[in-house]
């Protein structure tokens, strides 16, 4: 373009000298007004697009947000301070109020019943059949769901309308404690979570050396369901509970919870039978006379049959490790007799 001045330069000038003639003291000097330079409508456009970018982000949900990796791999836009959450299923109940990050809490499942203030809070459904409405009612700013039980399409139909869903998948005593700090770092809880996990572990580590002590593997039958009979696998929390109380589990296997007959029952044997498949007080009375009727099996004949509370047991929570401790004084009694 070379030095060539526009035109509209020579045309503002003429009309500055005409207005404001030189021997007027308030007369505006042109060499001033030459070096402001013509205004750039594209840059102006940009800025004020930026502009409203960084307040929208700024005030997502009241607080700035992150993308996180939830335990399923996939990438989840949370914010960095929830203040609304909605639990989709018990154990993410209790490990919520474990963390002291109950105030936040803002819905929860018809079943979660731990501790006790859970059971005030608005419900959302089941876990495995989610009250979509609700949810949006209540206007959540992140949703933890867990792998197993929570329908994939609720999820979906959630992260559709803008409610951030992060999803956990414990499946053994470690990942449960993973799980406690991923659910303490997203809530702002690290060092809570830091402690129950410590805590947690301790708890393991003196369970594990108690066990040490003596050479005994009571075979043990841990029965979940009583028509028809129901037991648990090896990929269980509940396999992984009964080894570390110094158990062997006789129904050990690929199948998670396999069936089991009257017959098979028999020929198994087991030295203890555990049950928490019940569901009213009387109901253990009558599993436990059904047991009865097979005096040939080892657990029957030496009155080794016992009820256990099934949260302890079926919820990947902090409360895993009560039920450990609660497993190893119902299949080791003598490690306690000793102490007393």
């Amino acid at each position: 373009m070379g030095n060539k001045r526009p035109a509209h330069c020579h045309k503002f000038e003429e009309t500055c000298r005409s207005r404001f003639p030189a021997r007027n003291k308030t007369a505006v000097s042109v060499q001033r007004i030459r070096r402001f330079p013509p205004v750039n409508f594209r840059s102006m456009k940009f800025l004020c697009f930026l502009t409203i970018t960084l307040i929208f982000f700024a005030g997502l949900n009241g607080a700035s947000a992150g993308v996180v990796t939830d335990q399923l791999g996939r990438k989840v836009l949370v914010p960095e301070k929830p203040r609304k959450i909605i639990s989709l299923a018990p154990n993410i109940t209790e490990i919520i109020f474990a963390l002291n990050r109950e105030n936040i809490l803002k819905g929860v499942t018809v079943h979660c019943d731990y501790p006790s203030g859970a059971k005030l809070l608005p419900r959302v459904g089941s876990y495995v059949g989610l009250d979509l409405e609700k949810i949006i009612s209540l206007k959540p700013d992140l949703c933890i769901a867990i792998k197993d039980g929570n329908p994939k399409q609720v999820v979906d139909r959630l992260e559709s309308f803008g409610i951030p869903v992060y999803a956990v998948d414990p499946r053994n005593l470690d990942s449960v404690m993973e799980t406690i700090l991923s659910i303490g770092s997203l809530l702002g809880a690290e060092k809570r979570a830091d402690i129950l996990v410590k805590n947690m572990r301790s708890r393991i580590r003196h369970v594990t050396e108690l066990v040490a002590k003596t050479s005994d593997k009571p075979r043990v039958f841990f029965q979940i369901g009583a028509a028809p009979v129901v037991s648990v696998g090896t990929l269980t929390y509940i396999h992984e509970l009964i080894i570390l109380a110094g158990g062997i589990n006789v129904t050990a296997g690929e199948t998670p919870y396999p069936r089991f007959s009257r017959e098979q029952l028999i020929s198994l044997s087991p030295d203890v039978v555990i049950i928490t498949s019940m569901t009213r007080s009387d109901a253990y009375e009558m599993v436990l006379a059904e047991w009865n009727k097979w005096p040939q099996i080892q657990a029957v004949r030496n009155k080794r049959i016992y009820m256990a509370d099934s949260d302890l047991f079926d919820r990947p929570s902090p409360r895993l490790v009560d039920g450990l401790e609660a497993l190893v004084k119902l299949i080791h009694p003598e490690l306690f007799e000793e102490n007393r």
